[in-house]
């Protein structure tokens, strides 16, 4: 018989793996031609670091949260218990929203990916989305790999971890084969200067740092699979901020390294980003290692945000915000098959959409990100207000920094709906899809209205005999 509990069994180097690797997606090694001829080099990388410092800023948040509740689900439960159901389900719309734009956005990139290996494969019947082809071999391979990434995930967290943790090696092994070459063989000539002539330094910098928000999304999962982490509370707070520094700085040098290794202006009228630039500089085999870079990229993220969405629903699940069958835990592998189900109908459903959705997807990731980011500063602040004495294994001691974090994460997000600036979403496909996703939160807040939450459900024994004895509004 399922039980309602998963199980204990993600080490150190497995959680790790999954918010670092997890945050290493794939479309940032290959897109970078189309944001190289957007923002310039100079917009990408250097954005790239403030949104590095943005999310370092933010984590603080969710580093110290989580070593006080160490609860599936992270922010959801934060959110109750800050501002009851409509925090947990303000929490779940923006990380759900957030995680399935880049999900949605795998289920093709990886068949992209192939298809540069097999060109074949890109050939034959197809339909066409923003101008974009998608043919439907690339189509049934994608949902191929989705199928695969599903079955790892369903088969246990500790499987996963461990695929994680090879993954990554991987990663790190190959991106510093590119960098050592970069490098040692490019030139700061062919970085330098940096920017467009379409847009100012620092203009170029704050627009890219939307997209940049999804790229550097992924690291909330330590949090979200805190209660699967078989470590002391103290080890999951400094994971938090350790995958944020390590995604970052592989993220910077591994593009820097391509735009010193060929002139990033040519860089950006090519298809495919560093993968075009080191076969064109004269190193066709690093031109694979990047293709392979980004191939592990994409499974090692594929892999993270699907298990940190499926942890969210069964958050939601246990709190009786979503049906009570979605909290299943299998009773052998410790998993939430229900919402793993749900997952993948919900990435298939948008996934369709294909390579002409790229920008799409990351924007509204981006926005929604930048969301979840600042709710969790005000989350800390409600709880360190009504809980001043509940301390965990990792604590700020100062909420400046949190603060500053909250702060620039809202700012960036209100800037993007802001029509007819540098820095809007999209008019009009960005806007109705983030007018879909409105409609859907809504529906969700009027649905589960007046369905009552069981706090000791959602929140565990533990977490409850925390919040009673040190509630001091004598609530």
């Amino acid at each position: 018989m399922a039980t309602n509990s998963v199980k204990r069994n993600v080490s150190s180097l497995s959680l790790i793996s999954l918010g670092a690797g997890g945050t290493i997606g794939s479309g940032w090694i290959y897109t970078n031609s189309q944001f190289f001829n957007e923002y310039g080099a100079g917009g990408e990388i250097f954005g790239l670091a403030l949104a590095m410092v943005f999310a370092i800023l933010a984590s603080l948040s969710f580093a110290e949260l989580s070593t006080m509740f160490t609860r599936s689900g992270g922010e959801i439960v934060y959110g109750y218990i800050a501002f009851k159901k409509p925090g947990a389900l303000f929490a779940a719309w923006t990380l759900l929203g957030g995680y399935l734009s880049a999900l949605g956005f795998y289920v093709t990139a990886s068949s992209l990916l192939i298809s540069q290996i097999v060109p074949e494969i890109a050939v034959g019947p197809y339909y066409s989305f923003a101008g974009i082809k998608v043919h439907y071999l690339e189509l049934a391979i994608g949902v191929a790999i989705t199928l695969l990434i599903f079955a790892i995930n369903y088969l246990g967290a500790h499987l996963t971890g461990r695929i994680q943790t090879i993954l990554v090696i991987g990663l790190v092994v190959l991106g510093a084969i590119l960098v050592a070459v970069g490098f040692s063989q490019g030139s700061f000539n062919n970085f330098w200067p940096a920017f467009t002539s379409k847009q100012a330094p620092l203009p170029s910098m704050i627009r890219f740092i939307l997209p940049a928000m999804t790229f550097m999304t992924g690291w909330e999962s330590v949090a979200t699979m805190a209660e699967e982490a078989k470590m002391p509370a103290r080890k999951i707070g400094l994971i938090v901020i350790a995958s944020i520094v390590a995604a970052g700085a592989y993220y910077i040098v591994v593009l820097l390294s391509s735009a010193f290794v060929w002139p990033w202006q040519e860089t950006a009228k090519m298809q495919m980003g560093t993968i075009d630039a080191f076969t064109a500089a004269g190193f066709p085999i690093l031109g694979t290692v990047a293709l392979i870079i980004s191939a592990l990229g994409l499974l090692t993220s594929f892999l993270n945000l699907f298990s940190a969405s499926s942890r969210l629903i069964l958050s939601l699940a246990r709190g009786h915000m979503l049906p009570k069958p979605l909290a299943k835990i299998h009773p052998k592998y410790g998993t939430p098959t229900n919402a793993l189900w749900v997952v993948l109908a919900l990435i298939l459903s948008i996934g369709w959409l294909g390579k002409g959705a790229l920008v799409y997807f990351l924007d509204m990731g981006g926005f929604l990100i930048a969301l979840a980011w600042a709710f969790s500063t005000l989350c800390l602040f409600k709880i360190r207000k009504r809980y001043p004495q509940l301390i965990g294994g990792f604590r700020n001691k100062t909420l400046l920094w949190p603060l500053l974090g909250g702060i620039a994460a809202l700012g960036i997000a209100l800037i993007t709906v802001t029509p007819k600036t540098d820095y809007s979403l999209i008019w009009p496909y960005e806007y109705v899809l983030l007018g879909v996703w409105i409609v859907l939160g809504a529906v969700g807040v009027w649905w589960g209205r007046k369905i009552p939450v069981t706090d000791r459900d959602l929140l565990g024994d533990t977490i409850m005999q925390d919040l009673e004895k040190h509630d001091i509004s004598g609530n």
